[in-house]
């Protein structure tokens, strides 16, 4: 009885067998994620696979260095994850060269992948501001009539833009640019954007790209969370305030997870509590950050939106539903440690996050709406 009992106590103040606190999720919330057992990561760098680079005219190993910070989507029934390459020139994160592969997978978990990528820095009108970092960081969604739309990060090693390239068979693109070429005169295209979260919603068992108030949604940021808005889904005008700059809908926290930048994850999500959008927090060195977590390490947040004002704030998780955990996610080119959520397929009744690891594989974590759990256990 005495062990029943203590079992009963340790639960109530939220104690786990491994000394980590329970991390109880509110009812908006999607969590918590669990790694399947034996299966991650689910993509790795590969120095076997070689294509004809138009920008450097010669054959190269365009994964071998790195796979991560992956898109997702579904297509023809089967899960294709959008996944971020670099082969091994260059010495540092941000001066290698960036590629899209494609990956699908009939389960979610195996994957095939193409030998070549689908998006990369080519000889064509995109060239000023994708050569020679290349396209990092896609996020995709699709419209109700199949049209897959990604938005990617072009870097010429210069400057960071949001690009937007649109397909029908994922494989295919046609990219049509920075998505604030024309905004304001083109004002914003003139500084660091990155990271483009569409706004999105469940049609029976498929997520869609969806419009509110006659408006499509673009939620974007790296130092901030801010939002944008569209007709055509290529050109995009950013929320700004009174003064002309933009409006910044969260921010850093001091003493958070994410007390260093806020950054956006995978397309939000339209649902009868709100939008919730899935963001990236980076923690602050010392007493600026949350002691609990490594400085620079990257673990994932959540934030509820009003589902009738895009702009307004409800909710906001306070820790973490995902952090670093495991050897893979703290190794790497990346080993303060790196969960980097962009990519959330609803697959099979469960929703199917992938995920940068580090910033060198690609891991997968599961979410079982019918069983709704705690996040990852936190650290005293």
């Amino acid at each position: 009885m005495k062990k029943i009992n203590l079992l009963i106590l340790s639960l109530l103040i939220g104690i786990t067998a491994r000394g980590q606190s329970i991390n109880p999720l509110p009812d908006w919330a999607f969590g918590g994620f669990e790694r399947p057992q034996g299966v991650n990561p689910v993509i790795s760098p590969d120095s076997t696979t070689r294509f004809f680079c138009p920008m450097n005219q010669r054959m190269l190993d365009w994964e071998s260095n790195d796979t991560f910070n992956p898109a997702a989507t579904i297509h023809e029934g089967k899960v294709v994850v959008l996944y971020r390459a670099e082969d091994k020139a260059g010495k540092e994160i941000g001066k290698r060269t960036s590629r899209i592969g494609f990956a699908q997978s009939a389960e979610g978990v195996t994957f095939d992948r193409r030998k070549t990528p689908v998006l990369f820095p080519d000889k064509d009108a995109q060239k000023e501001f994708e050569w020679p970092g290349g396209c990092e960081d896609p996020r995709v969604a699709v419209t109700p009539d199949g049209l897959y739309v990604i938005f990617y990060t072009q870097w010429n090693q210069d400057k960071a833009r949001i690009g937007v390239a649109t397909s029908r068979d994922l494989i295919t693109w046609k990219k049509h640019g920075p998505i604030f070429k024309k905004a304001y005169g083109g004002k914003f295209n003139e500084i660091w954007t990155k990271s483009g979260s569409i706004l999105t919603r469940l049609e029976g068992d498929k997520q869609v790209i969806t419009k509110l108030n006659g408006k499509y949604w673009l939620y974007f940021g790296e130092a901030n969370v801010n939002v944008a808005t569209s007709t055509d889904l290529i050109n995009w005008t950013p929320v700004i305030n009174t003064d002309g700059n933009l409006k910044n809908l969260i921010s850093p926290r001091k003493g958070y997870f994410d007390s260093n930048l806020t950054e956006c994850g995978p397309p939000a999500i339209l649902t009868d509590k709100g939008i919730v959008l899935l963001y990236n927090g980076k923690n602050d060195k010392g007493a600026e950050g949350d002691l609990r977590f490594t400085p620079n390490s990257y673990c994932a947040g959540q934030v509820l939106f009003d589902k009738n004002d895009p702009t307004k704030v409800l909710e906001r998780l306070d820790l973490p539903f995902f952090r670093p955990m495991e050897p893979f996610e703290k190794s790497g080119q990346y080993e303060a440690g790196t969960v980097f959520i962009e990519g959330m397929v609803y697959f099979k009744n469960k929703w199917l996050l992938y995920y940068g690891c580090a910033d060198s594989k690609v891991g997968l974590a599961i979410f079982d709406p019918s069983k709704k759990t705690p996040g990852d256990p936190l650290p005293f």
